[in-house]
């Protein structure tokens, strides 16, 4: 769903900096007074914090930097470009990743691309939801058409991981980890998540949606209903964060190439960097799946991005899949 057009007009003449009176917001939107506060409680009730002051008028509690496909798409390689078939930005979805499932399967071009404002239900893994207010972060879903089947590009989320954790390195974010299979930290605390959804036949052709979740700049209040701790790039580097257009467009230039060979490449040239930024080595952890819980400590990634487990009888165990909680007590 996007925004009614006045209200995208009204979000762009917002700053955070100054206020800008009723009349002079109904005189460049061409609308009565009455009609800009109704747009600005609309507003209001997506998330987006609007201070209003009698005699001075209204002004965003936070900078706002909306997404714009011509800027992003001007920041892109040509390559990667060429490469991108559907290209769109919604102000509000339920999911990015779900929104690309149907046209990736009728779609010619190898990738399609969707960003979101804001998501309505946003997904996570194991089915839990992805706090997406207005705005705030970066809801990006890639969605490619693979001739191979799905064996072929299995530790795709972790090749993944090493790619926005090249361009995050390279904006001047310190000190990243991964915790396996899918999220990125900082300190301790997530920054982001990527959720991999695979369909097709397991000879092939094989569609993957790839999203990824990155916390940008959101407030405590935004983020109360996450269940862990959280950071984002805001508090990390406070000013000196990237814009979101800018970000985005280098978060595509690296995701695109590596996501477009990864039948061909496979998970090996990434197993270097993604242990080097292993966040969880060395730690206690509990791995659940299902009913069953495996305690042990994390000994790193197989070759083939399988999590390795010292368990409590001193035996090495292997597993695909699962949900790893740090520091148990056993």
């Amino acid at each position: 769903m996007d925004l009614p057009l006045p209200q995208k007009k009204l979000l762009r003449l917002l700053s955070s900096d100054t206020f800008c009176s009723g009349s002079f917001l109904a005189g460049r939107l061409s609308i009565s007074r009455t009609a800009v506060w109704n747009h600005i409680g609309s507003l209001r009730a997506m998330g987006i914090d609007i201070d209003a002051v009698s005699g001075r008028g209204y002004r965003l509690s936070a900078s706002l930097e909306l997404l714009e496909k011509t800027r992003i798409r001007s920041g892109l390689m040509r390559g990667v470009d060429e490469c991108i078939g559907t290209f769109r930005i919604h102000d509000q979805i339920g999911s990015t990743n779900d929104f690309l499932k149907g046209p990736l399967e009728r779609c010619d071009a190898a990738g399609l691309v969707c960003l979101a404002e804001a998501q309505t239900a946003g997904k996570g893994r194991s089915g839990k939801t992805w706090i997406s207010p207005f705005g705030k972060n970066i809801y990006l879903s890639l969605g490619w058409k693979y001739s191979s089947g799905p064996s072929r590009v299995s530790g795709l989320s972790l090749a993944i991981g090493v790619a926005v954790l090249r361009v995050l390195a390279a904006a001047g974010i310190p000190e990243l980890g991964l915790k396996w299979p899918n999220d990125l930290y900082w300190r301790g605390r997530k920054l982001g998540g990527i959720l991999v959804e695979l369909s097709g036949d397991m000879h092939g052709p094989c569609y993957v949606v790839a999203g990824l979740g990155l916390n940008y700049r959101m407030s405590s209040e935004q983020g109360a209903a996450i269940d862990q701790p959280w950071v984002d790039l805001g508090c990390i580097v406070d000013a000196a964060t990237p814009g979101r257009n800018d970000l985005v467009a280098a978060l595509l230039n690296e995701l695109v190439p590596v996501i477009g060979e990864f039948d061909e490449t496979g998970l090996f040239p990434f197993l270097e960097e993604w242990r080097a930024a292993d966040c969880m080595r060395g730690e206690k952890v509990v791995l659940r799946f299902g009913s069953r819980e495996v305690y042990g400590t994390v000994a790193g990634i197989s070759d083939e991005g399988l999590i390795e487990l010292y368990t409590p009888d001193g035996k090495l165990q292997r597993f695909a899949s699962g949900e790893v909680s740090f520091h148990y007590q056993r």
